[in-house]
């Protein structure tokens, strides 16, 4: 097993939310005005730390993949090993569930939290009331890739300054598995398209590490799932589009409770 540091807010008897953040992200990333309003709205919202970064277990023990020669051999359709999976990702957020003896939660991910809140939805319905995928992919072959400055931003990553990061809540020491795990996982397609519990998708405009096109595939592959875009927002939580994003994330629970 793997420990895994969480954190939780709001009242036991409340329906429960867990809320699964994106690549080298710690819980802290989601930021005190989204749980806020969540758990004033009358829910108790779980938030924890992905394998690898945060307060939870680092696994360097795993190695470090080399992402240029992964990223080759998925690119051309042959498989690999990967130190560790996203349904792994998603086993881990059931896990806690199961830990807290929470049923059933509305389960909400954000970018590669998507594509975990996608793999719970998909593997573990009866765990799942609902599902938010906000800015995140089905991963299809055929959707626009990132721009040219986010892919020079992603070769860089290696420069960054590590505790200024971690400051904020992220840790690039995680970079090479969980992207890792990402082509691993590859066209998702066939997963998403067996979710049946209600699905909200949520996605940025202005989004150019992962373009809106990918938010609205996964929607079209999801059966009566609704899917929102935001004008002013990429591939974030802008503060002044933060509010609306979690208004129509409340109002969809409360269609599903």
């Amino acid at each position: 097993g793997v420990s895994i540091a969480y954190t939780v807010a709001g009242n036991e008897e409340d329906p429960a939310v867990l809320m699964i953040m994106g690549l080298m992200a710690s819980h802290k990333v989601w930021g005190e005005e989204i749980v806020n309003s969540l758990v004033d709205s009358g829910y108790r919202v779980i938030l924890f730390d992905n394998r690898d970064t945060g307060n939870s277990e680092k696994l360097d023990r795993l190695g470090k993949p080399n992402l240029y020669w992964k990223f080759f051999v998925s690119s051309i359709g042959f498989n690999f090993s990967a130190p560790y999976t996203l349904l792994d990702m998603a086993d881990d957020g059931v896990a806690l569930l199961d830990h807290l003896q929470i049923d059933r939660a509305h389960v909400v991910g954000a970018s590669m939290g998507g594509m975990i809140a996608q793999m719970t939805a998909s593997n573990y319905p009866e765990k799942t009331k609902s599902l938010v995928s906000i800015m995140s992919s089905t991963g299809a072959p055929h959707l626009s890739q990132m721009s040219d400055s986010d892919e020079e931003n992603f070769s860089n990553i290696e420069d960054i300054d590590v505790a200024g990061a971690e400051a904020y809540g992220f840790f690039p020491e995680a970079m090479p598995r969980q992207l890792t795990a990402i082509f691993k996982a590859g066209d998702r397609s066939n997963i998403i398209r067996k979710i049946k519990v209600p699905t909200l998708v949520q996605h940025g405009e202005n989004d150019t590490l992962l373009p809106v096109d990918h938010g609205k595939h996964t929607a079209e592959l999801i059966e009566d799932s609704q899917f929102k875009v935001y004008r002013d927002m990429g591939h974030n939580l802008p503060p002044d589009v933060l509010p609306l994003v979690v208004e129509d994330m409340i109002r969809f629970f409360k269609e599903n409770e």
